[in-house]
C-alpha cells in the first residue's frame, strides 16, 4: 500500500481514513467488500456486506476500462444489493498499469525534500513525462546496506488509467478516496493471513497465485515484503471455453453452466480435471520462473485464491504437481460476520474477494 503524493484529487494523506468499501474491478466482475473493526486497537474485523456482479464480457479488457458506462452501471447495481450507505471507496490499478522501482535516499529528510528527491529520480526510470502520470511514493525502511539511509519505493501510472477507475465510481454516484496497485492490496489481505500459519510465516517464502478470468498472478512475498511478481495469460475463461467446444454450448451458456452446474456426467473428467492438471502446471512454470530470476531456490507455501481456487480439490492437485503445501484464501477466517452473511457462501467467494478485502482495509490506515 502506498502513501505518497498521488497527484490527483484523492484524499490520500488524511489522518483518518473515512469508512469505505474496497472496490477490485476485475476482468469478469465488480467485487465489494465493506468491512469494520471490532476494539480500541482495530485489529480485529467484522465482515458487514460484501458483493459480486458480474461484468459484460469486454468491459475490461487486459485491466483496461473499455466500456466505463457498462462497468459504472455494474458498481451502482453492487452497491445497491449491498445496501450500504457509505458512498467512498478504494479501488486498485493493476501491476502492469503501474511502474515501480525502488530508491535509496538519506534519511531524515523533511517530506517536502523528500517528494522533491523523488520526482527528480522518478525523470530517470519513467518513459512519460511527468505531468502525464500520477506519481506517489512509499518509504519502505531502513536501507539493507546503511542504516543512514532508507529504502523508498517510486511507484507511477498514466493519469488516464487512474481517471478511467474514478470517472467509473462517479458513474456509480461513489467517491473515490484511495488508489492502490493491486499486489499491495492483496499483500493488506494476506498479513491476516499469515498469523494462521506456524511461527506467522515469518522467515517463509509464500506465493500468492491469484487466478482470474484471463491472467494468473504470482506474487510472492516474504516476511511481509513482496520479492517478485509475475502475470501468467491462463485463467478460468479457458475453462468456460473448453465447456462450449466439449457440450455445443454458447460462450454465455458455459459461463452459466460453469456458475451454477447441471453439465453432464463427463464433464469432471473430460473438462474439469484436465483444466486443473493444466493450471497446476501454469503455476509450477510460474514457480521456475521464480527460482530462475531470484536468489531463492524454495517456496514454502502455496496460496490459492481468485474465482478457480473455489473448484473442489485443486490445492491438492496443485500440491501434488508443485510438491509444496497448497492451501486456499480466506482472508475473512477468523473475523466476525454480520447477520447479513451467509457464512457457506463467503466460504466459496472469499478466495476471489482477496483484493477486494485488502482494499477495504484501507478504512482503517492511519496514513
Amino acid at each position: 500500500m502506498l502513501k505518497g503524493k498521488f497527484q490527483v484529487n484523492l484524499d490520500f494523506l488524511q489522518t483518518k481514513s473515512p469508512p469505505l468499501i474496497g472496490v477490485d474491478i476485475s476482468s469478469s466482475s465488480v467485487k465489494l467488500v465493506e468491512l469494520s473493526a471490532l476494539g480500541k486497537d482495530k485489529k480485529n474485523f467484522r465482515v458487514e456486506r460484501y458483493a459480486i456482479e458480474p461484468l459484460p464480457k469486454d468491459a475490461v479488457l487486459d485491466g483496461n476500462i473499455a466500456n466505463m458506462e457498462a462497468v459504472g452501471e455494474c458498481l451502482q447495481r453492487g452497491w445497491r444489493r449491498m445496501g450500504s450507505r457509505i458512498k467512498n471507496v478504494a479501488l486498485a490499478l493493476p501491476a502492469a498499469a503501474v511502474i515501480t522501482k525502488k530508491i535509496i535516499v538519506p534519511a531524515g529528510q523533511r517530506e517536502d525534500d523528500l517528494a522533491f528527491q523523488v520526482e527528480t529520480e522518478a525523470n530517470q526510470y519513467i518513459p512519460f513525462a511527468l505531468d502525464e502520470v500520477n506519481l506517489d511514493f512509499q518509504v519502505l525502511g531502513p536501507a539493507p546496506s546503511n542504516p543512514e539511509e532508507v529504502e523508498v519505493l517510486i511507484a507511477a501510472s498514466r493519469k488516464e488509467k487512474v481517471e478511467d477507475r474514478v470517472a467509473v465510481a462517479q458513474t456509480a454516484g461513489l467517491k473515490t478516496v484511495v488508489m492502490d496497485v493491486e499486489p499491495y492490496a492483496t499483500q493488506t489481505a494476506f498479513d491476516l493471513i499469515t498469523g494462521q500459519l506456524p511461527g506467522g510465516g515469518a522467515d517463509q517464502t509464500i506465493a500468492i497465485v491469484d487466478v482470474g478470468a484471463t491472467v494468473m498472478n504470482i506474487n510472492v512475498v516474504r516476511n511481509a515484503q513482496s520479492v517478485y511478481t509475475r502475470d501468467q495469460p491462463f485463467g478460468g475463461n479457458q475453462l468456460t471455453q473448453s465447456i462450449q467446444q466439449q457440450f455445443n454450448l454458447s460462450l454465455d451458456e458455459a459461463e452459466a453452466a460453469k456458475r451454477g452446474g447441471g453439465l453432464p456426467e463427463n464433464y469432471e473428467n473430460d473438462v474439469l480435471q484436465p483444466f486443473c492438471e493444466t493450471l497446476a502446471l501454469e503455476v509450477a512454470r510460474a514457480l521456475q520462473f521464480f527460482f530462475t530470476s531470484t536468489q531463492f531456490t524454495e517456496v514454502n507455501y502455496i496460496f490459492l485464491a481468485g474465482g478457480c481456487a473455489s473448484i473442489p480439490g485443486l490445492d491438492e492437485i496443485v500440491a501434488a504437481r508443485t510438491q509444496v503445501a497448497t492451501l486456499i484464501v480466506n482472508p475473512f477466517a477468523g473475523m466476525e460476520l454480520s447477520s447479513r452473511i451467509m457464512p457457506r457462501q463467503l466460504g466459496a467467494d472469499a478466495p476471489a474477494l482477496l483484493i477486494a478485502c485488502g482494499l477495504a482495509m484501507r478504512s482503517f490506515d492511519p496514513s
